[in-house]
């Protein structure tokens, strides 16, 4: 048994993107771009080969939704009227590559994300930078799959019409 502990200190980076369209309409949109894990597909599957095959049909643009949570009416009631939803997107066979070197990676993936309407009604998209957080765990295989995520992040921020950061 061990009792080393590891404390690692490492940067973020919050990406806040505006997205071109009402919170509602935003929503819809970002749910059909990041469809919802067809669990019980991938339950089935009787090998990685088509696990792989499935999330290539399941994550057309590379991520699916792994959890979503309608924080606007987790919060009726309360002083606070924002519209938001908290998800859970990636890819499992992505989060593999990074996985079978370091399993703590989990710990940031999936990603999460937040789409809500701040003050003036605009809609946004938040998300931390997931190159900045893979890079943390110091292993360059670990690092490069995080750098293709962020280019997968910033096709999704255009395919919501949003611009994305020079950082991705």
């Amino acid at each position: 048994m061990t009792t080393d502990t590891t404390t690692v200190d490492h940067p973020a980076r919050r990406l806040v993107v505006a997205v071109p369209r009402p919170y509602d309409a935003a929503r819809e949109h970002y749910e059909s771009l990041v469809p919802e894990i067809d669990l019980h597909g991938f339950f089935r599957t009787a090998s990685w080969q088509a696990t792989l095959e499935l999330a290539e049909i399941n994550a057309p643009f590379g991520f699916m939704r792994y959890y979503r949570s309608d924080i606007t009416a987790v919060m009726a009631g309360s002083p606070s009227s924002w519209k938001a939803t908290q998800y859970l997107m990636g890819n499992h066979t992505i989060a593999e590559r990074m996985f079978r070197h370091d399993p703590s990676v989990m710990l940031h993936a999936p990603l999460r994300t937040l789409l809500y309407a701040d003050p003036d009604g605009d809609t946004k998209l938040a998300v931390d930078q997931p190159s900045l957080l893979f890079a943390s765990y110091g292993d360059p295989r670990i690092a490069d799959v995080g750098r293709e995520l962020d280019a997968l992040l910033a096709r999704l921020i255009t395919l919501l019409g949003g611009d994305p950061p020079p950082q991705l």
